[in-house]
C-alpha cells in the first residue's frame, strides 16, 4: 500500500474507498485509494499496464487483482472515479463504459474527471513549486491532447487537439514560461519543451482521486459520464457519413 498524504492519518469515518480506472492513454490504469476529505489519499493498491491494444481484454483482471490486493470487497466501494479523456474514441469507450457498468450494478456513483487534470495534479505534487504546468498525452494523426494548469494543478487552458508546433503560439511565453511537464516525453519535446523529461507520463489512481476529490465530497449527485474525444471518431455508421460523389468519365 502506498500512502499520499498531507499529514498523519487518523481513523476517518467520512473517508472514501473508490475504484479507479483510466484509458484514456496507450497503459491501462486501474486501483483502489480512500479518499479523506482532508485531500489525503491512501493508495491501497493500483496497477499500470502498458499494453494499448487490449484494453477490453485486461482491465476487468487488473480490477480484480487489485480488489483482492486491497482486500476490498466489492460491496465496500463507495464510489468510482473514471477518466474521461482526453483519448481515442475505442479505447477510452472500454474504461468508461466498464465504470458506469460497476458503478450501476453497485448501486453507486461514478464520477468522471479529466485524465490530463489527473496527471497534473500529481506533477504539481511532485513539483510543488510549479507554477506553470504543461500536459501533452499522444493525439495520434500527429497531433497532441493538451492543458495548462496553474499552481496545484488546477487547469487554466484546454483540453485541446492540436499539432504540437501550434502548442507553444498558444502558450503565453511559450514552453519557455513552464515550470513542468507531465505526459509523453517524446510530444513534449515536439511542442518546444527543452527540460527535464516529465515526472508523471500517464494518469496515477492518485491523481486520478485527487482531481475528483472536490466532487466525490460534494452534496450534488454527479452528472453522466461524458468522454472527451474532442474530435470524430474515424469510424461512424453509414447512416452519419456524407454521401459521396461520383464523376462521370
Amino acid at each position: 500500500m502506498s500512502t499520499i498524504t498531507s499529514g498523519a492519518q487518523t481513523p476517518d469515518a467520512a473517508a472514501l474507498t473508490v475504484l479507479v480506472i483510466d484509458t484514456a492513454t496507450d497503459t491501462v490504469v486501474t486501483g483502489v485509494a480512500r479518499c479523506h476529505p482532508t485531500g489525503d489519499v491512501e493508495v491501497l493498491a493500483q496497477r499500470a499496464n502498458a499494453d494499448g491494444r487490449r484494453h477490453a481484454e485486461i482491465l476487468t483482471t487488473l480490477m480484480a487483482q487489485c480488489l483482492d490486493e486491497a482486500g476490498i470487497g466489492r460491496d465496500q466501494i463507495d464510489a468510482v472515479v473514471v477518466g474521461t479523456g482526453p483519448g481515442p474514441f475505442t479505447g477510452l469507450r472500454v474504461g468508461m463504459a466498464t465504470g458506469a457498468g460497476f458503478a450501476d450494478a453497485l448501486g453507486i456513483s461514478a464520477y468522471g474527471v479529466c485524465s490530463l487534470d489527473a496527471i497534473a495534479r500529481e506533477t504539481a505534487r511532485a513539483v510543488p513549486a510549479a507554477t506553470a504546468v504543461l500536459v501533452a498525452t499522444d493525439a495520434r494523426r500527429r497531433e497532441v491532447y493538451w492543458a495548462l494548469y496553474g499552481p496545484g494543478g488546477h487547469r487554466r487552458v484546454g483540453p485541446e487537439v492540436t499539432a504540437p508546433a501550434h502548442v507553444a503560439d498558444l502558450i503565453d511565453g511559450g514552453p519557455a514560461a513552464v515550470d513542468a511537464v507531465g505526459g509523453s516525453a517524446e510530444h513534449l519535446r515536439l511542442i518546444g519543451w527543452a527540460g527535464s523529461d516529465p515526472v508523471v507520463s500517464v494518469p496515477t489512481v492518485a491523481g486520478l482521486v485527487e482531481a475528483a476529490r472536490g466532487d466525490l465530497y460534494a452534496d450534488a449527485a454527479p452528472g453522466p459520464l461524458t468522454p472527451l474525444y474532442l474530435r470524430r471518431p474515424d469510424a461512424v455508421e453509414r447512416k452519419d457519413q456524407r454521401p459521396k460523389t461520383v464523376s462521370a468519365q
